[in-house]
């Protein structure tokens, strides 16, 4: 820890949130694999959002948990055009990269499930009512 409050709670938030996502993905996954599995979902699921949506949604996210949400976005480039279940499964896919032993679809549900447990029920209705029936079925928990 730092001694300095806001960054120590800051950290304490984002620690609870890998955490969730760790338990949420199964006993074995790592810090690192957590972590892969929150950035990939978190700017798939930014990516396929309205700027408006995803701002609202950044609003309620932990201030480190929102800087890796808000890393690298292009809002001009949004919301991406994924319709169907195979593409944003490949769209998480590709931001996770190299990221060894992450199923890309396993990290989605545990990512959302994550979200569902942290932000307000109408945020999560909102981001929903946003997504195609395939990926809002994917997310369902």
């Amino acid at each position: 820890m730092s001694g300095f409050e806001p960054f120590d709670k800051a950290l304490h938030k984002a620690h609870v949130w890998l955490n969730d996502i760790a338990a949420e993905m199964g006993e074995g996954t790592t810090r690192q694999q957590a972590y892969a599995a929150m950035r990939a979902m978190l700017h798939a699921l930014r990516d396929r959002l309205t700027v408006d949506e995803a701002a609202q949604l950044a609003a309620q996210l932990p201030v480190l948990v929102r800087g890796i949400y808000f890393e690298g976005w292009d809002p001009t480039k949004t919301p991406l055009k994924v319709r169907h279940r195979d593409e944003f499964i490949r769209l998480v896919r590709d931001y996770l990269g190299k990221t060894d032993n992450v199923d890309p679809a396993l990290a989605a549900k545990a990512v959302f499930a994550t979200l569902r447990k942290h932000v307000t029920q109408g945020e999560i209705e909102d981001v929903l009512s946003e997504l195609p029936g395939e990926i809002r079925e994917l997310l369902a928990v």
